[in-house]
């Protein structure tokens, strides 16, 4: 038998987190419910989850800062939730740590397919083969997950590892935004869908600028996404 996955859902709204655990509960995940972040951040240092749902307008610590605590403890994946629709607000999340990012209101199937999506590249992440890339100043291990620059480590979200990934793979060559969609996020293309565009905005903020101030990740306008900096792999 499939074991369930084990979701905390973190948010002050009784009538959605009440039809979350209706949903939820019959697709095979196992829900909890937190009605602030206190409680919340208390049940993810005693308990094990697989995935955490966190509504950013929380009453008392917001979600952004619950966001930062979270990542100080673990790195466990969080989808955000959120009233919410600024841009900024989304890239503020993405960058603290966050995983995937949904604004309310939501269909319920478009959030079981994102946590379906995120805990299934949790999962193969687990898995990897092992390769270590170099790409100028910033070297990937994808067995450990770990990512430096000039030696340093450089605290990315499993989406940004494996956007980081995909990008170095293609060095050179114009990435489209829907390959990066339906291989990095693993859902179908929606010209609507903005998030991988926050995503890669978060990377670059996280990596700097490479050699001679070069962009590493350049906007091909109309294209996607290109990769600038040489790479060599190592064994």
């Amino acid at each position: 038998m499939t074991k369930a996955y084990r979701i905390l859902v973190i948010d002050d709204d009784a009538e959605l987190t009440a039809l979350l655990v209706e949903y939820l509960e019959p697709e095979g995940f196992q829900v909890e419910i937190a009605c602030n972040a206190e409680t919340g951040l208390e049940r993810i240092a005693a308990f094990p989850y697989d995935l955490i749902l966190l509504d950013v307008m929380l009453p008392g610590l917001n979600g952004f800062e619950a966001l930062r605590r979270i990542r100080g403890q673990s790195q466990v994946p969080v989808m955000m939730l959120t009233a919410r629709g600024e841009e900024m607000d989304r890239i503020i999340g993405l960058e603290i740590g966050a995983d995937d990012y949904l604004p309310k209101p939501f269909h319920m199937r478009e959030l079981t397919a994102r946590a379906h999506s995120i805990l299934r590249r949790t999962k193969e992440s687990g898995t990897s083969h092992g390769r270590r890339l170099r790409v100028g100043d910033v070297q990937l291990d994808e067995r450990a997950r770990v990512v430096l620059r000039n030696g340093l480590p450089v605290e990315l979200t499993t989406v940004e590892f494996d956007l980081l990934r995909a990008l170095v793979e293609s060095r050179g060559q114009i990435v489209s935004r829907e390959r990066l969609i339906e291989t990095v996020l693993g859902r179908p293309f929606s010209v609507f869908d903005r998030s991988i565009d926050n995503h890669v905005s978060s990377l670059r903020r996280k990596l700097g600028r490479g050699h001679l101030n070069m962009e590493r990740i350049r906007t091909i306008r109309g294209e996607g996404y290109l990769y600038a900096d040489p790479v060599g792999l190592v064994d």
